[in-house]
């Protein structure tokens, strides 16, 4: 499966990832080797493997619930695109 200059750039965008040419170019060669090598995991026989959702068994290990110093409120909103005053500002839905 390979993947697009173009589909490369959207999904640069939607992480609002500015690229240079070179990174693009890299990217799109290193993500289409990526979606191959998965690509292959269709070729294999599993028809006696039985659907899971997980390999492995799941077990919570739950942290003790203990309260910490907030963080800051501008380090909080340092990799916002956009603040209004001590909010993120978003664009509208609908």
């Amino acid at each position: 499966m390979a993947i697009t200059r173009d589909q490369v750039l959207h999904v640069a965008k939607l992480a609002r990832l500015d690229l240079r040419e070179e990174e693009l170019e890299r990217l799109t060669d290193e993500l289409g080797a990526i979606l191959e090598a998965v690509s292959k995991v269709a070729e294999l026989d599993l028809s006696d493997v039985p659907p899971t959702s997980h390999p492995l068994d799941l077990v919570n290990a739950w942290a003790d619930d203990e309260p910490h110093a907030a963080l800051p409120l501008d380090d909080a909103l340092a990799n916002a695109p956009a603040r209004e005053g001590s909010l993120f500002r978003v664009p509208p839905t609908g």
